[in-house]
């Protein structure tokens, strides 16, 4: 006998509210009756969603990053996505995302063995992204060691903010390296 077939929306929906019990609670803790309580729903019915703890959590680092990289779309040029990209990351509602990430990356590297799919692409994705938008006539050198050095402003400016709050100073700062990139 056949079990039940997969309902996908039902699934994608679960999958969000795991990522957002997540991003409220952190994933160290994370665990079967405490994310089963705060869905209403029963751990065994996120067993069948997701199978295991592990795979539960790589799902949740899957839909965190497409959450991240959502902003990033059809290139309007290297300033305009990096301010772009700043402004939706900068954004006080998402704050509790960005501290799971930064959370998961610092974790990841202690782990690398559990994490490597989190690790091949946290820097991947973004660093294609970026080169993309240079443009076809821009030496792949060059594209790279600039999308390099955007990756880790950015990240380092977000830091900061997660860090002290403080917008103003580190939004000016990121508005002085947004104009400095080639348009």
């Amino acid at each position: 006998m056949a079990g039940r077939p997969v309902n996908h929306a039902r699934r994608a929906e679960m999958l969000d509210a795991v990522v957002d019990y997540s991003v409220e609670n952190g994933f160290n803790d994370l665990s079967w009756r405490p994310v089963a309580a705060a869905l209403g729903v029963s751990p065994t019915s996120l067993v069948h969603r997701f199978g295991s703890k592990e795979q539960m959590l790589q799902e949740i680092l899957g839909r965190l990053r497409e959450r991240i990289f959502a902003v990033i779309g059809p290139t309007e040029g290297l300033r305009a996505d990096v301010g772009a990209v700043w402004e939706r990351v900068s954004d006080p509602r998402r704050g509790g995302e960005f501290r799971l990430f930064f959370a998961v990356y610092g974790y990841a590297l202690q782990a690398p063995e559990q994490f490597s799919d989190f690790l091949d692409h946290v820097v991947n994705d973004w660093m294609n992204s970026l080169r993309d938008a240079q443009g076809p006539d821009t030496d792949p050198a060059t594209a790279t060691r600039t999308a390099t050095l955007v990756i880790a402003t950015i990240r380092g400016l977000l830091l900061d903010l997660l860090a002290t709050g403080d917008h103003r100073r580190v939004d000016a700062a990121a508005e002085a390296f947004v104009a400095t990139l080639p348009p």
